[in-house]
Parts: structure tokens; sequence; C-alpha cells
């Protein structure tokens, strides 16, 4: 089944304006010299650089998206950002349960769940993340980790237009280690597999599956050409137009 790939950079900690600026402009400027690219172009700034990166990609195809949002619509929660909010600046998609959320602020299935419900009610596309850390890899629990993770998180009323799920493996997060071609299909198919479970064929086969783990220039055709790898959730490579951009031309 065909699913247009996306191609997701996670800016993560990084940028001041003018950086953001150069980065989020150049970056729009290559996506508006090829309208025929076949992948969709997703940027993900720190939060104050949200206004920045929206307007400097104004009449391209590139969209922005948050890092996180809380699961409530407002209230007592300093430091928080809505999903409204992010959908009223700009945004048109969230990441959730990304694995430093869940390492550094100790997020639970249950939490991720109820912010990616938020981010649907608010019209917000959720990238829901899950992932295996290496110890759970090398005690054979990466299918069952993933697979337990997806079922705790993915929101109710998921469906292929408004969730995307990204499989990240930890251990292979800014370490310069890649899954294999054949260990991150293995995750990937499993996934989709339950996913069927979860919310039936039809949506299951519509349903793009990004890869988080250092996809770079040198290795996204490999890994984009997988079966059921549909683009990239891309960390360190998304802050180089360049590199961001080969990638996209290998999904594309």
């Amino acid at each position: 089944m065909s699913r247009i790939p996306l191609i997701a950079g996670n800016w993560k900690m990084n940028g001041l304006v003018a950086d953001a600026t150069a980065l989020a402009q150049g970056i729009a400027a290559k996506a508006k010299a090829a309208p025929a690219l076949g992948c969709q172009l997703l940027i993900c700034p720190p939060f104050p650089l949200l206004g920045v990166a929206a307007t400097a990609v104004a009449g391209s195809p590139v969209a922005v998206g948050g890092q996180d949002c809380h699961a409530k619509v407002s209230g007592a929660h300093t430091g928080d950002t809505s999903a409204s909010l992010l959908k009223d600046v700009g945004c048109s998609y969230v990441i959730l349960g990304h694995s430093e959320r869940r390492t550094d602020h100790a997020e639970t299935d249950s939490q991720v769940k109820a912010k990616a419900e938020a981010a649907l009610a608010a019209g917000l596309v959720a990238i829901v993340c899950i992932g295996e850390t290496l110890a759970q890899r090398d005690a054979g629990q990466t299918i069952e980790v993933n697979t337990s993770q997806l079922r705790g998180s993915l929101p109710a009323g998921a469906n292929a237009e408004n969730t995307v799920i990204a499989y990240e493996p930890v251990w292979a997060i800014g370490t310069g280690r890649v899954a294999t071609p054949d260990q991150a299909q293995e995750v990937h198919a499993a996934i989709r597999a339950e996913l069927i479970k979860l919310i039936g064929a039809d949506e299951a086969g519509k349903m793009r599956i990004l890869y988080g783990g250092s996809m770079k220039p040198d290795n996204a055709a490999q890994l984009i050409a997988l079966p059921d790898v549909d683009g990239g959730l891309i960390g360190g490579a998304s802050l180089k137009v360049d590199d961001f951009w080969a990638i996209a031309q290998a999904a594309g």
C-alpha cells in the first residue's frame, strides 16, 4: 500500500533565533524549488522558536511541529504547553513520548497516550514514539517492549490521518549506531502487525511508521526503501540544510 513518506526533523534543544531562521529558510527554499518531491517535510524546533520557524517556512510545503505538549487544554502547569497553543502558533504535528522525554522526565505510556489524545482533539497529528534500550534488545525483548509501548501509548481514535508512529531504538539515538535493515524491518513489521490488531488492517496499512535512530544521508535510502519504513524522525542530521535535504531526496 502506498504511503507518502514523512521526513521529520527533531531539532531537540538546539538553535537560537538566527540559527533557526537560517535553517528553516534554507529548508523551505529547497522545498519550494522541488515541487515534485515525493515526501512530506516537517521541522520541530524548540518551543520558543516555533513562531520564528513558522514565519520562515510560510508559503512552502514545510510543516512545523512541537516536541511535546501537555494533556490538559489549559491551567496551572508552569513550563508546559498545550496542544491547542501549538496549533494556534502554526503547528500541525507534535512529537510525543520521545525516548528522551520518557527517560529525562519519566513519562509513562499512559501519559503519552493522554498527551496524544489532547493533540488529536486540538487538530494536530501525533507522532507517537516507541523504542527499546540496548539492555532490552540484548535480553531479547525488542518486539515485546515495542508492542507493549504501542498498546499503552496509542491514542483513542487513532487513524492514519491523525497519528504517525516513530520507532526509535534508544541505543541508536545520537550514538552513530544504526539498526541494520533487517533489524529495522523486523520491528516495523511487528509494529504494523500490532496496529492491525488495534485499529484494523485498513488503517494499519495506511499509517506511517518512521525510523528514528541515527538516520543520515548515507543510510536513508536503504532504510526508507524497506517495506514498512515510511520516512524518518531525524535528529542531528536535521540541523544542517544539506543533510536534511539529502534525506528528503532519498525518500522522494
